[in-house]
């Protein structure tokens, strides 16, 4: 089915890895449409509680497969192979960003393991996801202003919101590569581990979940926690807050999750993501620019 990433479930984790690992797992248009079918997969499996995002070999993502020398990031040269991804504003949209709104749209926790150097669109990919843990060997760049672009993977709104607009700005506008430890200072990453340690940290992070919540309670708290990271009010929050647990509370999570409470045993919440999907607008909220694939 995939090329250039495999895709594997077990125990209610989806595994994702980039595995392009003689290239440094570097970003190609048929890795973009991979990874966009993979979150598809993860979203429609009830069986997929969290996604976990990886590499294979030394690498996490190298950043944009430079092949087409110096016109890699010309879109008028790559706009063909690109059509099947709509477009925004008239233009064919980025490839970067094409995967990391799709994975900020999944409604089941991603989490990133960055096993060795994510730079450009290995970098930006990374932001979406809920949570980010990296090796101590990893290495970390938005290197756009070196390679005379600007951000991709809507970037621009990610970073700033994980990290804050001053260190964003400083490690968007030098384009510098800096290390893990950085990275965890910058709290781009929530903590370093030893490369041994990355993916049993991550898959007990994902199993947690897994085995501990509500997939129901998970998704619809995910989505509010991103959307409401630029409302103008609390208030905004305390009303979808409001529907959404008052709806929950008269649901079967609800019920199962104080009866296992009180009879002292594992929960097994019954209830499914898209049954349930309707509690919280839509996010990242289509605009009204954006042209389908075949529109």
């Amino acid at each position: 089915m995939f090329t250039e990433i495999s895709y594997d479930v077990a125990d209610g984790v989806a595994t994702i890895t980039l595995q392009r690992p003689d290239k440094l797992n570097a970003f190609t248009l048929t890795m973009c449409r991979e990874l966009v079918a993979a979150a598809d997969a993860a979203d429609a499996d009830d069986e997929v509680r969290v996604v976990l995002i990886t590499g294979a070999g030394r690498a996490f993502c190298a950043g944009a497969d430079l092949s087409l020398g110096a016109d890699t990031f010309n879109e008028e040269a790559n706009r063909d192979g690109g059509d099947d991804l709509g477009d925004i504003g008239g233009v064919a949209r980025d490839w970067g960003g094409v995967v990391t709104l799709r994975f900020a749209a999944l409604r089941k926790p991603l989490i990133a393991a960055v096993n060795g150097v994510a730079v450009g669109v290995g970098a930006t990919m990374t932001l979406p996801a809920d949570i980010r843990i990296a090796a101590e060997g990893a290495r970390f760049g938005f290197v756009f202003a070196r390679r005379g672009i600007t951000n991709d993977g809507a970037c621009s709104w990610f970073l700033p919101r994980v990290v804050g607009i001053s260190q964003a700005s400083e490690w968007v506008c030098t384009g510098r590569v800096f290390d893990a430890a950085e990275a965890l200072n910058g709290r781009l990453v929530s903590r370093v581990v030893p490369a041994d340690d990355l993916l049993p940290a991550a898959l007990g992070l994902a199993h947690e979940i897994a085995e501990n919540t509500s997939a129901v309670s998970v998704a619809t708290s995910k989505r509010l926690l991103w959307s409401m990271l630029d409302a103008p009010s609390p208030w905004d929050a305390h009303r979808l807050e409001t529907a959404a647990l008052a709806a929950l509370g008269r649901g079967p999570d609800a019920a199962e999750g104080v009866t296992s409470f009180l009879e002292k045993r594992p929960a097994r919440f019954p209830a499914k993501v898209a049954e349930w999907d309707h509690l919280v607008p839509e996010w990242p909220p289509t605009p009204d620019d954006y042209r389908a694939p075949g529109s």
